[in-house]
């Protein structure tokens, strides 16, 4: 438990923040789970629809600050080439 004033109020804010980004970031790892199983169902139109919703969120939640830009780029180019993969052959 914290002992200070200052740590008390912390703890309420990190709190709130928390409560504010959890649905978000849910929301994020469900949309990038559902891509991925797509794409690893084989592709085609509903993987690049499935791609390009998680992509979105993660765009989103850049630009709220639940991820950080370049954690969200780095997933998205991740994304993004597990899908020309899966699709160049065909």
């Amino acid at each position: 438990m914290a002992n200070t004033k200052s740590a008390r109020k912390a703890a309420r804010v990190t709190e709130r923040r928390h409560s504010y980004r959890r649905p978000v970031l849910s929301a994020l790892r469900t949309s990038i789970r559902k891509a991925r199983e797509r794409i690893a169902a084989g592709g085609g139109d509903e993987a690049r629809q499935a791609v390009i919703a998680a992509v979105s969120a993660l765009d989103r939640a850049a630009g709220k600050g639940i991820v950080h830009r370049n954690n969200a780029d780095r997933r998205k180019s991740r994304l993004m080439r597990h899908l020309n993969a899966t699709l160049a052959p065909a």
